[in-house]
């Protein structure tokens, strides 16, 4: 095992974490929620799960993606012109412009359900789930260069 491998393994281990934990919310405990807890506490517990979340991602995940992204692109010989050509460079250009529009995504769903825009924060979330599965698939897709 190389460090590459290690650093590998931190960024896919970070992102699995993640994007799992996008989906345990949304598919498992929201339903649960829903079902079994009254309005006021529903609420209460999901703001807590969000505000949990939202702290790991901003401490752990997000430091882990971008620190091990920018070193294996480094080790790789990425250049900014390099994301202009065809295979890894456009495929690895399209990861990172997803990645951000789900930051983006991630971030409003943290400020609509703060100022009690359900709705909004709903379409957010929906939205920085798909970008992040989409994201897992762009990566899937990275030729092993």
């Amino acid at each position: 095992m190389t460090l590459w491998t290690a650093v590998r393994f931190l960024h896919v281990i970070s992102a699995a974490l993640w994007v799992g934990g996008q989906l345990t919310v949304s598919l498992v405990l929201l339903p649960i929620a829903k079902r079994s807890l009254p309005v006021s506490t529903r609420a209460q517990v999901l703001q807590g799960v969000g505000r949990r979340f939202g702290m790991f991602t901003g401490a752990f995940f997000l430091p882990v993606q971008i620190g091990t992204g920018i070193a294996l692109a480094v080790h790789k010989g990425v250049t900014w012109e390099s994301l202009a050509h065809p295979g890894y460079g456009r495929i690895l250009a399209a990861k990172l412009l997803l990645f951000c529009a789900v930051m983006i995504a991630a971030t409003l769903h943290g400020w609509a359900n703060r100022h009690h825009r359900t709705s909004f924060a709903r379409s957010m979330a929906i939205a920085s789930l798909v970008g992040s599965v989409g994201i897992v698939l762009l990566a899937t897709a990275l030729p092993a260069t």
